[in-house]
């Protein structure tokens, strides 16, 4: 048997008549940006997250990045303030901080639960912090009670990196609504894949919405009249028809991977194998299902020679990688930890139970 980590045909063709149409409809209009497909995506996620605005963008970094550039803009941060962020985290949140001539403030996660640890928050707090970023990773709800309140009691911005947890909720709201904005990545592989790139941010502040928007579109928000020195980041006519459909079938999706992971969880039985903590699955939809070992490569090597494809995410932590050079030297023991034994496991609503136990049984055996 072989088992793709992700089988982006086939997540592709259960939806194929409904995208062609789309597509289709696209091409037949002659109009291909910033026109009535963006306005209904916009409308439909914003009222899907809960949020008042959603601008489309073109992909999940521009989202993060243009949140903080729009909040300098509005005199709200400025060049050296500090935001908060989980350590173990996918390069591009950093990368939105650091573009923006910002100070990214790194907090290690828990390991049990892999999001950033909010016991270690308030300590990391100073008169230049401005902003906590939360990234909801791997799908799992990284936000608490306590760092909504750590926000209220230092006046701070709650920014959302909503990248990998499209349809996730905290009590009852979505992921997406939590803080004052968030952003979002619709690439291909993400809950809410694209077919290509693209991405977007949603928030209540009108604001913030419009200076975003405006920051996307060269810095213009009427043409041939720039405020703002922007840049050139739009979500295409054909990736918002796309994203159409498939935002109506997402909720779906998370329940096949929620199934899924129910199986994984309550079958896998390996003293090699940690898995993390299992939430409830409201709180968590399964973008991926990380597992933990001390002999990761040749786990992964075995999982290979048997037929099944695994990812690493990700096999270099971010104060690590060359482009920060300055932190090489830091000492984050627990984000080296999950970043040194992380595997992802098969994942994805197209996944059979025939290959779900055909995993089951491979890890159990390692």
């Amino acid at each position: 048997m072989q088992i793709p980590f992700l089988p982006l045909k086939s997540v592709t063709e259960k939806y194929s008549e409904e995208i062609n149409a789309a597509v289709l409809r696209v091409v037949n209009s002659g109009w291909y940006l910033q026109g009535s497909e963006n306005k209904s995506f916009e409308e439909n996620f914003a009222k899907f997250i809960g949020t008042e605005y959603c601008i489309g963008c073109a992909n999940g970094l521009d989202a993060l990045f243009l949140i903080l550039r729009a909040y300098k803009e509005l005199d709200i941060m400025h060049d050296g303030d500090e935001v908060i962020v989980p350590a173990n985290t996918y390069i591009a949140t950093i990368l939105a901080i650091t573009e923006n001539n910002l100070k990214p403030i790194l907090v290690e996660p828990t390991f049990d639960n892999l999001e950033i640890d909010d016991s270690k928050i308030e300590e990391r707090i100073t008169p230049k912090t401005r902003a906590i970023m939360i990234v909801h990773l791997y799908g799992r709800c990284a936000y608490t009670e306590k760092i909504g309140a750590l926000c209220k009691k230092y006046n701070l911005k709650l920014i959302e990196d909503n990248a990998q947890a499209h349809g996730c909720c905290f009590k009852d709201k979505r992921t997406g609504s939590l803080g004052d904005a968030a952003g979002h990545s619709f690439y291909p592989g993400k809950n809410l894949g694209a077919l290509g790139d693209g991405g977007a941010v949603t928030t209540d502040n009108q604001q913030l919405a419009e200076c975003i928007r405006a920051l996307a579109n060269y810095g213009s928000q009427k043409k041939y009249v720039f405020k703002y020195c922007g840049r050139n980041s739009r979500l295409d006519e054909i990736q918002a028809a796309v994203l159409d459909v498939k935002l109506r079938h997402l909720d779906e999706d998370n329940v096949c991977r929620q199934k899924i992971a129910k199986y994984y969880y309550e079958n896998i039985n390996n003293s090699k194998i940690v898995l993390p903590k299992r939430i409830a699955d409201k709180n968590n939809v399964y973008h991926l299902f990380p597992v933990f070992c001390r002999e990761r490569n040749n786990f992964q090597q075995y999982l290979k020679d048997s037929g099944i494809q695994t990812l690493i995410h990700y096999p270099i932590p971010p104060h690590k990688q060359e482009c920060y050079k300055k932190w090489n030297n830091i000492s984050l023991p627990i984000t080296e930890k999950i970043h040194n034994q992380e595997l992802s496991l098969p994942m994805s609503p197209c996944l059979t139970w025939e290959e779900a136990e055909y995993v089951v049984d491979c890890v159990n055996a390692f």
